[in-house]
């Protein structure tokens, strides 16, 4: 039982440094992985010091360029007008009577490369001028933003959670997207009638100035450039899962061989990253330099990826510790909770400390040494209990998560109509992405 408390004292004290202290998510989980490791009694100092690089080192090595090659993406749609682009396409398609569902599409497929947090920054002026036009709350446009936006943001690679997991549980990133994709858009529909049912309740008028969309970038790329940065990695991740199934169904020759080598996520991420550079009007130098769209991006990213390795690193020493026999014989009705684990232990994590990437990376590291003791380390099962975790991490966005700050903020809610519009909006979400993890759990598992 010693692991078992030290493990839980680790969680607490996670939780603790970085809700309550404001510590950074690498120095609590850093010093989570060395306390826990010190006191195991069953790994020498050394052999923590070797656990904590070793599982730093392998993590950054296994999504680190993804990471990069994501933010990169995200930030030339930002700034070349790309993500403005899609939103004004997918308005046309559903027509101005349905903006609800329009903005929760938009934020759907805006956040896949883009974080949450900046997609809504982009699409608000949109959604404000949208929400005056059609004489509807802004309460509901920018729930149904706000919710398409977390939802790929938490379950789809590229974004930082996701990737990250994947990269700690070992999951195909192929197979990650192949299970998300559904279980987003169930997410996606309950946003969507949550913004019309429920939101719809509340009253928000959008600001004055929003009454035409002043905001149009001069100049953007057209719908198809703006969209392959995004799609072409996910096909190319997919036909590579694809084509590594036992059935083999692209046979053993040169375009199995192809799809196997360009479907590899740092090499159809960067592939991505290169089509993205189509879309300013015209490229320059400058956008790559490290003053430039690039350098700006690298520096977004930097800190995801180090949280990501130190939640690498507390997942190596957690593994190296022997825990994983422990539970097994400790908790033998663990088996039962199944796919529901990783979904408690993401929502508490997410719920008390706020980051949803970092409730997914630290349940990725904690339920790393799990996988065996609960049955789920078949590839499927891997997959979906990164997709569990991403679920369980939006529940539920409050006080604690800068999200929340950016939505309300540029909403102009009060905290009250925050927590009634963002924190149940995004418990609601979670829970039905949950259910339907747990649906596909009885089938995959």
């Amino acid at each position: 039982m010693r692991l078992i408390i030290l493990l839980s004292l680790a969680i607490v004290f996670i939780v603790f440094t970085t809700s309550k202290l404001k510590w950074h998510p690498f120095f609590s989980l850093l010093a989570a992985a060395f306390g826990y490791g010190a006191l195991s009694g069953t790994m020498s100092l050394e052999e923590v010091v070797k656990s904590v690089n070793s599982g730093f080192g392998n993590t950054i090595g296994l999504i680190g360029i993804v990471i990069i090659a994501g933010s990169i993406i995200g930030k030339f749609l930002e700034e070349s007008g790309g993500a403005f682009a899609l939103a004004e396409s997918t308005l046309k398609i559903v027509g101005k009577k349905n903006v609800p569902l329009a903005l929760s599409i938009i934020g759907y497929i805006v956040s896949i490369p883009v974080f949450c947090d900046s997609g809504f920054i982009i699409i608000a002026p949109l959604a404000k001028a949208l929400s005056k036009k059609v004489k509807i709350s802004f309460a509901v446009g920018a729930m149904a933003l706000s919710l398409g936006l977390i939802i790929t943001h938490s379950i789809i690679p590229p974004t930082p959670g996701p990737v990250a997991a994947a990269g700690i549980l070992k999951a195909d990133l192929g197979l990650v997207i192949i299970i998300g994709i559904p279980v987003s858009l169930i997410a996606l529909i309950a946003g969507w009638l949550f913004s019309v049912k429920i939101a719809s309740k509340i009253y928000i008028d959008p600001l004055p100035e929003a009454a035409g969309i002043e905001t149009e970038p001069a100049v953007k790329p057209s719908v198809a450039k703006s969209l392959l940065p995004i799609f072409m990695p996910i096909i190319l991740i997919i036909l590579r899962s694809v084509s590594s199934l036992p059935s083999a169904p692209f046979g053993a020759g040169s375009f199995s061989a192809f799809v196997n080598f360009f479907g590899q996520p740092v090499v159809a991420l960067l592939i991505g990253v290169i089509l993205s550079f189509l879309l300013p009007k015209k490229f320059t130098r400058d956008m790559v330099s490290p003053t430039g769209w690039v350098g700006e991006a690298v520096i977004a990213a930097a800190t995801i990826i180090i949280i990501t390795g130190c939640g690498g690193a507390f997942g190596q020493v957690l593994q190296n510790s022997g825990i994983g026999e422990v539970i097994n014989s400790n908790l033998s009705g663990a088996k039962s909770l199944s796919i529901l684990l990783p979904i408690i232990i993401a929502a508490s994590l997410k719920t008390a400390q706020g980051s949803g990437t970092v409730a997914i990376i630290t349940g990725a590291s904690l339920m790393a040494p799990l996988l065996g003791t609960l049955g789920m380390d078949s590839p499927f099962a891997r997959a979906l209990v990164v997709v569990a975790l991403g679920s369980g991490g939006m529940i539920a966005s409050h006080a604690n998560d800068s999200y929340f700050w950016v939505v309300t903020q540029i909403s102009d809610m009060s905290v009250n109509q925050g927590y009634k519009l963002q924190t149940l909006g995004t418990l609601t979400v979670g829970i039905f992405a949950s259910l339907t993890v747990w649906v596909m759990s009885l089938i995959i598992l």
